[in-house]
């Protein structure tokens, strides 16, 4: 049975910075694209950042300049470096793996609660 698990939530300060880690247990690690969703409270979820296999990066416009995504295969985990936060980045961060050629995620993280607040 294939885990991915998250870990690194919490709850911060205005212009703090956290790193969320997203690790896996598939056999191979490096053939799929990875994915930061979030799901902030009365709203749907969104995407906050993808990596690709060759590491292309893309990111919501919300987080651009704040947050960085990047991959180690040899650990099996991507990583999310939330800089600068804010109060409405509050919500849960999913991750999620997805296969070549797929839009749709087949394997999901259980979540990490992210809290800015004053």
């Amino acid at each position: 049975q294939v885990q991915v698990a998250e870990s690194g939530g919490g709850l911060v300060q205005p212009g703090e910075s956290l790193r969320l880690s997203c690790a896996a247990s598939v056999s191979i690690f490096s053939i799929y694209n990875v994915a930061w969703f979030r799901q902030a409270l009365g709203k749907q979820r969104e995407l906050v950042a993808q990596i690709g296999i060759s590491s292309p990066t893309n990111y919501a416009d919300s987080v651009k300049g704040r947050f960085t995504i990047s991959r180690d295969n040899a650990k099996k985990t991507v990583y999310l470096q939330m800089n600068a936060l804010k109060p409405e980045d509050t919500a849960i961060y999913y991750c999620g793996l997805k296969r070549r050629g797929e839009s749709t995620v087949v394997y999901w993280g259980q979540g990490t609660q992210v809290t800015v607040s004053s």
